[in-house]
């Protein structure tokens, strides 16, 4: 599967491309029914399918998966909302190949039919569902039966996938050439299924003109600057990890041990003195004293300490806000993450002001919220996520199950690999520590993000059920042999 994943709008504009390059509308739409067709063929058991067609090009889609559909045997009836005189371009010319009876919304009898082809609207709907639509929407998903989303369930945007009034809950969707946004982010993803991406016949090449800006998060995309260690180099070239500590050094030691395991040299807690006789595994992650805010700086004055972690079990204090400006202010790479965002509540402009280098926010919604209280009132993760990095000049990873990666100019990823059971204490300060082991070892902060979050969804499915955060440092060894090929 492609890791491009296009708006709306460069859909669209791939769809003209292709026809501009001499591929016919109408043979487009004829593979993008058979699409559909073939996975209602392959997925369910021979029954009576019920096919409800809209008034633009997904339902003529529909009306190709209909009659494609009839001719391999299947009892099919289909539903089309709106006139059929009002149909146009390859919409009424599919719609002149079906010669089955259509039948109006209010005869539709959901529950009557085995299978559902969902084919009212695509990806671009740009109101609420209503009236009759969200009648006929409301009814299929009554009706307890599977239903194939054509493109995107009927309601859900494209481009950030939020309901648009009523919303289909689809079984399983097909769309086409690329993924969308609304694929991937919640609530869109619940509401597809697992989406199958079939080729329409749109070229690859249409893609240099239009030149997206956002991915799934693949390795694809990064695996060729993921860091190797080189037969002639040294720990020291392999960066060196300081990570501030509170007074208990849990989270830190998850971070550390995370920095090491990804790859990093070396990975050195700052503690503070009453921290010191705490115990810390394993024996490779080394400590300092660090007292205060002098402590802190003094730590910092070793060179090849080449990356600042701080917030796991830093405090939210005025303390943890001066020590990640004095770090900022070394113009080396940052993480800043849970409490080391906290601390900025309200000060949001006073920590971008210092952002220069290379840095890395990780906020989960709620500490972006404290950061960011205007742009977090903004429903499109996506968008919210792009303007973060924007407005503050550091890579956002905006965390969830649809975790949004964004740089400052623009570029960005959405990634779906992490299961359910990463929501655990302790997770996040793991996810910080990779990223503060890849930073360390030169990768570029956006593509250091982007690998950290999807070995961290790794990680923990080669964990799996009963997952605790202490499991995930161990688990990336296999992640990382696997990437490394």
């Amino acid at each position: 599967m492609s890791a491009e994943l296009l708006s709306v709008a460069e859909m669209a504009a791939a769809d003209q491309a292709a026809i501009a390059a001499g591929i016919a509308g109408e043979s487009l739409m004829e593979r993008a029914g058979a699409a559909v067709a073939d996975a209602v063929r392959h997925n369910y058991p021979h029954g009576a399918v019920l096919v409800l067609c809209g008034p633009g090009n997904n339902g003529g889609d529909g009306f190709v998966a209909a009659r494609l559909l009839q001719a391999a045997g299947w009892p099919v009836r289909l539903v089309l909302l709106g006139e059929r005189t009002a149909l146009k371009g390859d919409a009424a010319l599919m719609a002149a190949r079906w010669d089955g009876p259509v039948l109006l919304p209010h005869e539709a009898d959901c529950a009557a039919s085995d299978v559902i082809v969902d084919a009212l609207f695509g990806a671009g709907l740009s109101k609420a569902i209503e009236g009759p639509a969200a009648e006929l929407v409301q009814a299929a998903n009554a009706s307890g039966k599977p239903i194939v989303a054509v493109d995107l369930p009927s309601g859900v945007s494209g481009d950030d996938g939020l309901p648009r009034g009523a919303a289909i809950k689809a079984d399983r969707s097909v769309t086409f050439f690329r993924l969308k946004p609304g694929h991937l982010l919640l609530p869109g993803r619940l509401l597809c299924g697992p989406v199958a991406l079939a080729d329409i016949g749109i070229p690859s090449d249409v893609l240099a003109a239009i030149a997206p800006k956002q991915w799934r998060n693949e390795p694809e995309i990064w695996r060729k600057l993921l860091p190797v260690p080189k037969l002639d180099g040294h720990k020291y070239a392999r960066g060196h990890v300081l990570v501030r500590a509170g007074a208990q050094l849990g989270a830190a030691r998850l971070a550390g041990r995370a920095a090491l395991r990804s790859g990093a040299g070396l990975c050195t807690l700052a503690v503070p003195h009453v921290a010191l006789s705490q115990a810390i595994t394993p024996d490779a992650l080394m400590r300092t004293e660090a007292e205060g805010l002098s402590g802190w700086v003094a730590a910092m004055r070793d060179a090849r300490r080449n990356v600042f972690l701080l917030g796991p079990g830093s405090g939210v204090s005025e303390l943890t806000r001066q020590c990640a400006l004095a770090a900022l202010r070394q113009r080396r790479s940052v993480v800043l993450d849970a409490d080391a965002l906290s601390a900025f509540e309200g000060k949001g402009e006073a920590l971008f002001n210092e952002i220069r280098s290379a840095s890395v926010l990780t906020p989960h919604d709620g500490e972006f919220s404290r950061l960011f209280p205007d742009l977090a009132k903004q429903p499109d993760k996506l968008a919210r996520c792009r303007a973060a990095a924007q407005r503050s000049g550091a890579v956002i990873v905006l965390k969830g199950a649809d975790t949004v990666v964004a740089a400052p100019d623009g570029r960005a990823v959405i990634n779906d690999n992490a299961p359910p059971d990463l929501a655990t204490a302790g997770s996040g300060d793991v996810l910080a520590g990779i990223c503060a082991g890849l930073l360390a070892q030169s990768m570029p902060a956006f593509e250091a993000a982007c690998a950290a979050v999807w070995m961290h969804g790794a990680a923990a499915q080669e964990v799996g059920p009963g997952l605790i955060a202490d499991d995930l440092p161990e688990a990336l060894r296999p992640v990382l042999r696997r990437l490394r090929g």
